[in-house]
């Protein structure tokens, strides 16, 4: 019985490494484009991420917020991968989880502007259905968000946590 125990969990244990491999693989983490390979707005996007804290306010459509409160997203990087997908290293601040998550998203540009452009896409803790067009630019950034039943506008600025 204990053999059977042991071999079920190892079994389990085998399938667990295999299957956070296939999510790594398929969601294009560790997968990052050579530096060498990048655009100068590639280039200067990548430096302007590194280390940053995004700081502002959202809107709740059809709703006035009054708390006033600021929200942060904290960046400790962003990171091109393949065709127009990156990575942003972004801190998560949740209950008690206080982490640094990958979060692969498009990245589309306007001349000079990158823009995250998701549309309907599951993101791991945020449930399902997420839509989103952020552009940054300068040392501001702004868009809209949807979310199932809700949506509104966010904007604030970025700011360096150096």
């Amino acid at each position: 019985m204990k053999l059977a125990l042991k071999l079920t969990a190892a079994l389990a244990a085998t399938m667990v490494v295999f299957g956070i491999g296939w999510l790594v693989a398929v969601a294009g983490i560790g997968r990052a484009a050579d530096p060498a390979s990048l655009s100068d707005r590639e280039t200067a996007f990548t430096e302007r991420m590194h280390n940053v804290v995004l700081v502002g306010h959202f809107t709740l459509e059809g709703r006035e917020r009054r708390d006033g409160l600021p929200e942060r997203y904290e960046i400790s990087s962003v990171t091109k991968l393949d065709g127009d997908r990156w990575r942003f290293n972004a801190r998560v601040e949740y209950g008690r989880v206080d982490t640094t998550v990958p979060v692969v998203v498009p990245v589309v540009w306007a001349s000079d502007t990158p823009m995250v452009s998701i549309t309907n896409v599951d993101l791991p803790g945020l449930g399902e259905a997420f839509s989103a067009r952020v552009l940054f630019y300068d040392d501001r950034y702004a868009g809209t968000w949807d979310h199932g039943d809700y949506g509104g506008m966010m904007y604030g600025t970025i700011e360096s946590m150096e």
